[in-house]
């Protein structure tokens, strides 16, 4: 455990420092943040905070991980070579979001990728990372049934589209999350601390290693990113968060877990399903405004009041999902 605690460490201190670096130039280049005009009107004054931060955090887990990867392969290789795709998978969803981030912010074309190419974009690393730890790494295809604490085994061709739709619902979820200072990243630390728990317990290293290097890069990232913000994650760092969520809870057996220690987030979503549905069929909305941390901010919650009350009952949802698989 002490060299995970170093990495920890090592990603918490140069996202801080890449921070202090990037964000100066996010400015100069204008790289800022339009907000919407339907959105909370409290918002507008956040129109031109620079954007694109994930790439803080990117750079971070990248520079980290080389670091884990030199240090595994020089002792325990298996260990590094399975932390490949891992970070691979993460970084790649990453990189569909800088995509949409880039189009938006650095193009000025508002609309970023259009929602069928940045599917696609998502399905194709979705795909390629299932694929590599089934065929490759031969992790199995049993899954672990919270509260049950027993395994079920699917056949492949049920698997790996399962799979392939926990990753994008989880990705797009944890998108959606992303809307007041510090929300994603909060909420998103905790349900990684409780992924690197479980992986501890069951000795997964690669795992472990990841967690550590997210854990340390989210603590870094919230010095800029909570209230007020200095600078927003933008879809290249939700996409990635999302990303490492839903590949180590897949890897680890449990994808089933992330509706309970995902629960935040996956509310987010269903919120603005119903909100769609409802207003479809009756021209009325159910919520104020949709995602429901905005319906929130309508009822008069402060920003700080809604990051603070959603990540307490996260991990209070992370400690029920630690005790139904352990």
């Amino acid at each position: 455990m002490e060299f995970q605690l170093k990495i920890l460490l090592v990603s918490f201190f140069a996202t801080i420092i890449l921070g202090i670096f990037i964000i100066p130039i996010l400015q100069r280049l204008k790289v800022g943040q339009s907000e919407r005009e339907d959105g909370p009107k409290s918002h507008l004054k956040k129109s031109g905070t620079p954007t694109m931060g994930g790439i803080i955090m990117a750079i971070s887990i990248i520079g980290a991980s080389i670091v884990a990867f030199g240090h595994y392969m020089g002792k325990e290789p298996e260990i590094g070579k399975k932390l490949i795709p891992l970070i691979l998978a993460a970084i790649g969803f990453g990189l569909v979001g800088f995509i949409d981030d880039y189009k938006k912010v650095i193009l000025r074309n508002t609309d970023g990728l259009k929602p069928s190419a940045k599917m696609l974009g998502l399905l194709i690393v979705s795909v390629l990372y299932v694929i590599y730890i089934t065929q490759i790494l031969n992790v199995g295809t049993d899954i672990i049934i919270p509260f049950f604490k027993t395994t079920i085994k699917l056949p492949l061709l049920i698997y790996i589209p399962f799979t392939i739709f926990v990753i994008l619902a989880t990705t797009n979820a944890i998108n959606l999350t992303d809307g007041v200072d510090g929300l994603a990243t909060s909420v998103t630390l905790v349900i990684v601390t409780t992924i690197t728990i479980i992986a501890i317990i069951l000795d997964v290293k690669e795992v472990i290693i990841l967690g550590s290097i997210v854990c340390g890069t989210c603590l870094g990232f919230l010095i800029f990113n909570l209230n007020k913000a200095k600078v927003f994650m933008g879809d290249t760092g939700s996409l990635l968060l999302g990303g490492v969520v839903s590949c180590s809870a897949i890897y680890l057996k449990m994808p089933l877990l992330i509706l309970i220690i995902a629960a935040v987030p996956v509310l987010e979503t269903l919120s603005v399903i119903i909100q769609v549905a409802y207003y479809k069929r009756t021209k009325k909305r159910i919520f104020k405004m949709t995602p429901i941390h905005h319906h929130f901010e309508l009822c008069g919650w402060r920003e700080n009041k809604i990051v603070s009350t959603f990540s307490i009952a996260t991990a209070v949802l992370c400690i029920i999902g630690l005790i139904s698989v352990l």
